[in-house]
């Protein structure tokens, strides 16, 4: 994917770098924005935690979406085929295309 404007300078703090690992995730939408949460489910009680809340306006929710299938599309070209659990079926654990219950609501 080829950008066009001008070039964008992007620094990242020593702490970002490492990343956060997210085995699960989950998408909130309203009119004007793409709420994606990124958890992580660990051995043990079926509990997550979010380690990451990302908030887009839905032109960058599908910029975002547009970069992923692109990256998809090359990582399978070379690393070969990514097969989802269950065959791709709605599996209630780990990254999914729908909605679900804010980790808000289901505090104590």
């Amino acid at each position: 994917m080829t950008q066009q404007g001008p070039q964008i300078k992007v620094d990242i703090d020593p702490k970002e770098v490492e990343g956060t690992y997210s085995n699960l995730a989950f998408c909130h939408l309203s009119p004007s924005e793409f709420i994606l949460d990124f958890a992580r489910l660990m051995p043990g009680p079926p509990q997550a935690k979010v380690h990451a809340r990302i908030i887009l306006t839905p032109q960058a929710a599908k910029a975002v979406s547009r970069l992923l299938e692109e990256n998809v599309r090359r990582y399978e070209k070379q690393h070969g085929e990514i097969h989802l659990p269950g065959g791709g079926s709605s599996n209630p654990i780990g990254f999914a295309a729908g909605a679900a219950e804010s980790p808000e609501e289901n505090r104590p």
